[in-house]
């Protein structure tokens, strides 16, 4: 069942099935598996589970435990019903993550079929926004960018705001290659200076290619529109009115670029923005080789989601993403001061700060919100979680002071019992259960790397009983070393000699014991996907509350990026005017 059809009545019924079910088994997803051995957690599982899953081979957890799309299970003892349900109920009330031409859960880690002749470059994104970006961004980019470009042309709204830019990469791909007006926002100076960088070297690329097709001049300077790029950080305790003015500055050039730069980029300069769209001076025949080569339409088999209009207020397309032939010209002076709200991957409290921004300023007609880091996110317990950038005390960031946290964000889940949610259960909802399930039926090394982990914090807690969960960084390529070579690499990490005697025989007796973290592990991973999708639902029920319908769209291909899940809201055309 797909949640963005539900009625208002029905998410609130979801939001007491789902709070019920993790506040029953908190103690599975609160739990950190490197504590597997020092808290014993296997006996704090029901004895008749311990039987159930102390003996499966790891595919058997995958089949019999994680993947909801096996139909045809073969158990190779009798379960308790309490496992079946709890399995069951974990399965039907997450919000469904495979997107419609995307993998299901049961194919792991294989590549959406645009990386299938080359698993570095998508076909279906033209060559100049592949340059310094990864597949996986490669195909964000792709599919968000399509969305948002179709929900411009239904909004009658040709500017587009940004938020956490990082370098550009999807301001670059909505600006030069969908022409529409974008500004982008990022905190950090050192991936704003790297933005520019790249919208320069994109322009040379466009100027080289043009001259050499002879096309030299339909280029007179640059090509238009140019995304413009703000250091700003988006205070969640600001009102949306301070946003609005953050977005007023343009960056500058940094010295160290602009000695080496060209006549294109010595004529940047800070302008005011005022959330016009620029004069295009880029024509369509001068983008023929950038767009897509390969499979230029982006079709109903190529679409990554349906929308019902029912849903959204009229004027929407039936299907906002089956955009055909994408228009690169026509891109004139539309609603001055509206645009769309976007953040891919926009970090903890970042995505729940642009969803009140969207509901509070009459300037943000849409917003698709993309989220991460959910273990980031502020809640009354834990209202400053480690992790989280603090820029330095000014003026300028702090400025109105509120109550507000990520989560919740409605009053109807603030209201339910046990609606909590620990940074441990947020932190497991960021996994990548695809990318596990791959392991699980491959039988991959990697999996012993928990096991590792967990008998290293037996012996640091040995040594130093008060040192509980220390950082350790990652130890390369863990799981093919001896956990000796692996403790001698590890120890010193957290302050210990690399040469710390420790009990062989123990180690080797929890070593033993692998295929039990294994499955313990894969509990807590069944539990991931109902602590996104409460998150994620407390979002929608919160713009609902204050009158606005919106939608969950499961947008990029799970099994390549985990955090696929797109949230979309409209206003209605009255809430513009």
């Amino acid at each position: 069942m797909f949640v963005a059809a539900f009625s208002e009545q029905e998410q609130r019924e979801l939001a007491e099935k789902l709070t019920s079910l993790l506040a029953t088994y908190r103690h599975i997803s609160d739990s950190y598996i490197i504590e597997f051995f020092s808290e014993s957690l296997w006996d704090t599982l029901p004895v008749s589970w311990q039987d159930a899953l102390g003996d499966l081979t790891p595919p058997q957890v995958a089949d019999l435990l994680l993947d909801k799309e096996i139909k045809d299970r073969r158990y190779p003892s009798v379960w308790p019903l309490s496992l079946l349900a709890l399995r069951t109920a974990a399965h039907a009330l997450s919000f469904p993550r495979k997107a419609p031409d995307g993998h299901g859960q049961d194919t792991g880690a294989a590549v959406p079929e645009e990386f299938q002749s080359n698993q570095c470059q998508s076909s279906l994104l033209g060559h100049i926004f592949r340059k310094h970006v990864k597949p996986k961004k490669q195909h964000e980019i792709r599919r968000l960018g399509t969305l948002v470009k179709k929900l411009c042309d239904q909004a009658n709204c040709s500017c587009v705001v940004d938020v956490g830019s990082g370098q550009g990469h999807l301001t670059r791909f909505l600006s030069f290659g969908l022409c529409l007006d974008v500004t982008g926002i990022e905190a950090d100076p050192n991936l704003v200076s790297m933005a520019t960088k790249f919208d320069r070297q994109l322009v040379l690329t466009l100027t080289k290619e043009n001259q050499k097709s002879g096309n030299s001049q339909s280029l007179h300077s640059a090509p238009g529109p140019s995304p413009r790029h703000v250091v700003g950080w988006v205070n969640p305790k600001a009102s949306w009115d301070v946003f609005i003015r953050q977005l007023g500055v343009t960056a500058t050039e940094s010295d160290s670029i602009g000695a080496t730069a060209g006549p294109y980029e010595k004529k940047q300069r800070v302008e005011e923005l005022n959330l016009e769209p620029h004069s295009s001076q880029i024509k369509a025949e001068d983008l023929q080789n950038t767009l897509p080569t390969q499979k230029t339409d982006i079709n109903t088999s190529d679409s990554v989601a349906q929308i019902n209009t029912g849903v959204f207020p009229s004027g929407m397309a039936t299907e906002i993403l089956t955009c055909k032939n994408v228009p690169v010209t026509d891109c004139g002076v539309k609603k001055p001061g509206r645009f769309i709200l976007t953040g891919l991957h926009a970090c903890g409290d970042l995505s729940s700060t642009l969803l009140r921004h969207f509901a509070n300023c009459p300037h943000v007609l849409v917003i698709t919100s993309v989220a991460c880091c959910y273990m980031k996110i502020s809640t009354q317990e834990n209202p400053n979680p480690p992790g989280v950038f603090q820029p330095p005390f000014s003026a300028d960031t702090v400025v109105d002071s509120c109550s507000e946290y990520g989560y919740p964000m409605s009053d109807w889940v603030r209201g339910l019992p046990g609606h909590q949610l620990s940074y441990k259960a947020r932190e497991g909802a960021c996994h990548a259960i695809e990318d596990y399930l791959h392991r699980l039926r491959e039988e991959s090394g990697l999996l012993r790397t928990h096991c590792y982990r967990a008998i290293l914090e037996s012996i640091i807690r040995a040594e130093r009983p008060d040192m509980r969960r220390p950082g350790v960084q990652t130890v390369r390529k863990a799981h093919a070393l001896s956990f000796s070579e692996y403790a001698r690499l590890a120890l010193p990490r957290v302050g210990l000699p690399a040469d710390l005697p420790f009990d062989t025989v123990a180690v080797d007796a929890m070593l033993a014991h692998q295929g039990k973290v294994v499955a313990y592990f894969s509990l807590v991973l069944l539990l991931a996907p109902v602590v996104e999708t409460l998150v994620l639902l407390d979002r929608m029920i919160f713009l609902q509350e204050r009158g606005f319908q919106s939608k969950l769209i499961p947008l990029f291909d799970a099994a390549f990026s985990p955090r696929n899940l797109v949230l979309v809201a409209v206003k209605p055309k009255e809430a513009q005017s």
